[in-house]
């Protein structure tokens, strides 16, 4: 082809002015947001509303936690009372649940127990909570020296069976609620100082802690409202999974018969007390054994959509 013929054909390709057509965008419409802005917060809820398996273990939680205060009021019997005519009763209009070998109601002697075991559960929990974010927090933060010590200590003392701990107290001490809170605190905490630690190290680093340490923050601003606020997601998670661990650890103990003193009932005790006779009253080991197994379910499925939800490499 001749250099004519180029001319020409880019002649013809040449665009007019009135070949143009300007396009009628309104510049506000153009400007506006088409999502809403979320806060990672509402974002993470919004993600966690979508898990129906995560929701309906709360609801289920809620529930519990709602019949545990008032469920014992519910019937006009009480959790201590003998009644040596009515032992080994089958559920009934009169007795729900039934009645144990003493004759006592099996439907407010469970609810109590699932109270008993949710408080020694979730204060356990949150004592594990508070001694595991400061010490991992100062591990996390310092390194080096102190990180080297404090790491040591914790792992001789998970190393040291915790069983053998926990019975020791529990010999020594004086049975009670608190004792066994207390025994359970001893290593609980090592799991959720391990956590903290591992997040104190990867955002140390991160640039706006280097900015606020260049504008002068101290080691305990720095720590408490900048590196523990971005590590509350998996500290949450952690705490949620712990629950039902520490649910499970004093239904053992009081299945060993180290758990509340009698006439208190906790889950576990009521398990040991039916293990006997559980296959000619099977409603004795059913209540209390169904209602822990789901407490535990109920906590681990909603922990790990709790874990879904705040993990942003699922974020969509």
């Amino acid at each position: 082809m001749s250099v004519k013929d180029n001319a020409v054909n880019l002649d013809k390709l040449q665009m007019k002015p009135e070949d143009f057509q300007k396009v009628g965008v309104d510049e506000k419409q153009s400007e506006l947001i088409k999502r809403e802005s979320l806060s990672a917060w509402r974002d993470a809820w919004e993600r966690l509303r979508q898990n129906k398996v995560a929701m309906t273990s709360l609801i289920i939680l809620f529930l519990i936690v709602l019949f545990s205060l008032i469920g014992p009021r519910l019937s006009p019997y009480n959790y201590y009372s003998n009644d040596l005519l009515s032992t080994n009763l089958p559920p009934s209009a009169e007795h729900w649940f039934g009645t144990d070998d003493l004759g006592r109601d099996m439907f407010v002697r469970t609810w109590m127990g699932a109270r008993i075991s949710l408080t020694i559960g979730l204060a356990a929990a949150l004592i594990d909570l508070l001694i595991g974010v400061i010490y991992g927090g100062i591990m996390g933060y310092f390194g080096g020296r102190v990180d080297e010590i404090m790491n040591k200590f914790s792992e001789v003392l998970y190393s040291i069976p915790y069983l053998l701990v926990t019975i020791l107290l529990l010999v020594v001490l004086e049975p009670s609620i608190t004792t066994i809170i207390i025994a359970l605190c001893v290593t609980g905490w090592i799991n959720m100082s391990w956590i903290v630690r591992g997040e104190m190290m990867q955002l140390k680093n991160r640039e706006f802690v280097l900015a606020s340490r260049s504008m002068g923050a101290g080691a305990g601003r720095l720590l408490f409202r900048h590196l523990l606020p971005n590590a509350v997601g998996p500290i949450i998670v952690t705490l949620t999974l712990s629950v039902p661990t520490a649910i499970f650890s004093e239904a053992f103990l009081s299945f060993l018969g180290l758990g509340v003193p009698a006439p208190q009932a906790s889950l576990g005790s009521m398990i040991e007390s039916a293990l006997t006779g559980w296959m000619y009253y099977p409603w004795r080991m059913l209540f209390p054994a169904g209602l822990i197994s789901l407490i535990m379910l109920a906590f681990n499925l909603f922990g790990d959509g709790l874990r879904d939800a705040l993990d942003p490499k699922l974020k969509k």
